[in-house]
């Protein structure tokens, strides 16, 4: 079995991190043209949030993402909307995480 790399999650991680992420949020001020759920289908979280990992781990430039993980504008829109609402901050202290489940998951093991 090959090892995962640094940016890649692990089931157990995306497990715990799914119900921390914050659903997206439509503007009352603004007047939409489609009803909600209309348009495109959103991303996958799961890759968006590989995508994000894979930027913050290889230092490379949002522009320069591989497009194995989807749109670099989609993944830094997600980045930025999930800075906004504190999932990362959430992230790191959130429920049934301890010293051994961040060590895994920051190390791409487990």
């Amino acid at each position: 079995m090959r090892q995962k790399r640094s940016w890649e999650i692990t089931d157990e991680f995306w497990e715990a991190a799914k119900p921390l992420i914050p659903p997206p949020e439509r503007d009352s001020e603004k007047t939409y043209k489609r009803k909600p759920g209309g348009g495109r289908p959103p991303m996958d979280k799961r890759k968006a949030l590989e995508g994000i990992f894979y930027v913050m781990c290889t230092g490379t430039q949002w522009k320069a993402l591989p497009k194995e993980f989807g749109s670099s504008s989609s993944v830094h829109r997600y980045f930025r909307y999930w800075c906004e609402k504190g999932f990362f901050q959430s992230l790191w202290v959130g429920p049934g995480w301890n010293a051994t489940t961040r060590s895994a998951a920051s190390s791409g093991t487990g």
